[in-house]
């Protein structure tokens, strides 16, 4: 496991190193998002196919991760081909001034390490000591499923809000934003449950570290870099409207908005 736990950490360092260099490249930071899904997806496979595991399972659990990753990097892929850059990262590099380039660089790597417990989580699943495919299984792709569908229908939802001019300056609080100002990122979070879902086993103790994939993605999504800059961003764009917004729309966990 000590060489594969290597080859997965410099596979992850030098993917984000090819993120930093693309949008060096082309101004554009959401590519970096892009470049980290693909990445971390590829990290999980990787860990669920050498797992050693039932193959039942480590095709599951690979096959689940190759999907996570491949929808969510083409989504950010052209969502920052066709859109202006990501205002989280647009203010951080305008906050770090000239010296942009090489501090951008050592956050992608931070990132890098971010994806390592996902990949762990992966690994567990399809590691997971029993036979081939059974209840728990179905459980965890059950999750998976729904998370997924959720998280693709509140990014389509907020594609066609974009595409609609009579929406500029506008905040999207339709369909799936109207019960939570992040649907996408609640729908992300519950994607990483499936693992441990499939995982969590009273005959390996070590199986409680799967769930360090939702705890850390719950951590990052909505203290680190989902909501705050996201968010900070759109009170100093569009103050009023945010307020609003905010006033009756729940932060994160889904819920009838408010009167």
């Amino acid at each position: 496991m000590a060489t594969l736990a290597i080859a997965i950490v410099v596979f992850l360092s030098l993917a984000m190193a090819g993120g930093w260099a693309l949008e060096r490249r082309t101004g554009r930071s959401g590519y970096i998002d892009s470049a980290w899904s693909a990445a971390t997806g590829a990290a999980c496979v990787i860990a669920a196919l050498a797992s050693g595991g039932s193959s039942g399972r480590r095709f599951l659990v690979a096959g689940m991760a190759a999907l996570w990753g491949a929808r969510l990097a083409w989504h950010l892929w052209r969502r920052a081909s066709e859109g202006p850059d990501d205002p989280r990262y647009a203010a951080m590099k305008s906050e770090w001034g000239a010296a942009a380039g090489r501090k951008l660089f050592f956050f992608l790597q931070a990132q890098a390490a971010a994806s390592v417990p996902l990949a762990l989580a992966a690994y567990l699943a399809a590691r997971a000591p029993r036979g081939d495919i059974g209840v728990q299984d179905l459980v965890g792709l059950a999750i998976f499923g729904a998370a997924l569908l959720g998280e693709t229908i509140a990014d389509h939802q907020m594609a066609a809000f974009r595409r609609n001019p009579a929406n500029s300056g506008r905040i999207c609080d339709t369909g799936l934003w109207g019960w939570s100002r992040h649907p996408n990122y609640f729908f992300e979070w519950v994607g990483w449950l499936a693992y441990p879902a499939i995982a969590l086993s009273l005959a390996r103790p070590a199986s409680l570290l799967s769930l360090g994939a939702p705890l850390l993605m719950y951590y990052l999504l909505v203290h680190v870099s989902g909501l705050p800059p996201l968010e900070d961003h759109l009170r100093r764009s569009r103050p009023e409207a945010f307020a609003d917004y905010a006033a009756r729309v729940s932060a994160f966990w889904p819920q009838p908005p408010r009167e």
